[in-house]
């Protein structure tokens, strides 16, 4: 996408969704998915992610709140009316049709058939690189074929958005790194409006023009994914994308955005304080691994320690050491060259480190 915000295409506003009355699925969500985007929906199992996708394409009734396609409301349209294709994890196609049989079934339904259909079946197939597998029976193809197929008929009635729920999560790991790499291609071709809905965080990283964090039912942070990571919202956010230190503890002392954190033995640590961060709460201090300097690039640092090896992984190019800091904190670190000694000097920035309370540290949807 281009540096320029692109016009809302799907605005999801104040929804709710509940099964039984009592616990929200999905709580007081606020989103809005721009045209030509490719948005993540991103979050552990029973976040509300995959909720969400549902009741976009229209399989759930929302309970409050409206979603809206370039400005109508979608509240009384049924799936079929949504002119949105959908990409499941089972894939969905009919086993005992041919690849071209799978593809005509939506365009027939929408009245288009004869030359018409076929000269699309044929752009869908060239799209993902299925030419010439027309008349194969969707049981004789592998997984990642069946995908580019399910993929294809997504896409060859021109559909407002494409949702895909978990798309890839059937492949080994291989073929789907593969497959990313060619559906975002596709979605970067095309200019087509994408909502994908993972687990996976290295996935949603790599695909992803902005990325929807889930949790508890409801939405933690949207951002980009190098701002999702760089900059996370809350502690959850923190500890779900990528690898994460954890240190609790207490905040002492606070100065604009930058605090003081005792932890365990009474160390101090210096970090960035989320908004509404004071003395007195017990907090959560993150630093990713790679902020963590090692030996000399250790010494000038604010945050330095004089750390115990317990552990130490050679990966070729770096090697991982856990550690310990005084007072009992672990900390995970990577660094460039062979690590013998059993004492080391660690260290990192205040300004790679982020202080957030213990009381948000999961955005529950029920309380």
């Amino acid at each position: 996408m281009s540096s320029a915000v692109a016009p809302a295409l799907v605005e999801i506003s104040g929804v709710g969704k509940t099964y039984d009355g009592t616990h929200w699925a999905v709580a007081d969500l606020d989103l809005t998915v721009r045209r030509g985007e490719f948005l993540t929906l991103l979050g552990p199992s029973g976040s509300g992610k995959t909720t969400t996708l549902m009741m976009l394409a229209g399989f759930e009734r929302i309970t409050r709140g409206d979603i809206r396609l370039d400005g109508a409301s979608l509240a009384d349209k049924p799936p079929h009316r949504r002119n949105m294709g959908v990409v499941f994890q089972n894939y969905a196609l009919f086993p005992h049709m041919s690849v071209a049989r799978n593809l005509a079934f939506p365009l027939a339904v929408r009245g288009i058939r004869g030359a018409a259909a076929n000269a699309r079946i044929a752009e869908a197939l060239a799209l993902v690189n299925l030419e010439g597998m027309g008349d194969r029976r969707i049981n004789t193809i592998s997984g990642g074929q069946q995908q580019r197929v399910a993929l294809a008929r997504a896409l060859i009635f021109d559909p407002d958005v494409v949702l895909m729920d978990e798309p890839l999560g059937a492949l080994d790991r291989q073929l789907r790194e593969k497959l990313q790499v060619e559906i975002k291609q596709i979605q970067r071709r095309t200019g087509i409006t994408v909502v994908y809905v993972t687990h996976d965080q290295a996935e949603a990283l790599a695909m992803s023009d902005r990325i929807a964090v889930f949790a508890g039912g409801r939405l933690q942070q949207v951002d980009t994914p190098r701002a999702i990571y760089d900059q996370p919202a809350n502690a959850f956010v923190a500890g779900f994308i990528g690898e994460n230190n954890r240190l609790d503890g207490v905040v002492v002392e606070r100065h604009d955005d930058r605090c003081t954190v005792e932890i365990a033995g009474g160390t101090q640590v210096r970090a960035r304080a989320s908004n509404g961060l004071a003395p007195g709460d017990q907090a959560i201090v993150t630093v990713r691994p790679e902020a963590v300097r090692t030996g000399l690039e250790a010494g000038a640092l604010a945050n330095r320690f004089d750390a115990v090896v317990e552990d130490r992984l050679y990966l070729g190019d770096h090697t991982r050491i856990y550690a310990r800091l005084p007072g009992g904190g672990q900390v995970t670190a990577r660094s460039p060259g062979t690590v013998r000694d059993d004492r080391i000097a660690l260290g990192w920035t205040v300004d790679s480190a982020f202080a957030f309370a213990q009381k948000d540290a999961v955005g529950g949807a029920n309380g």
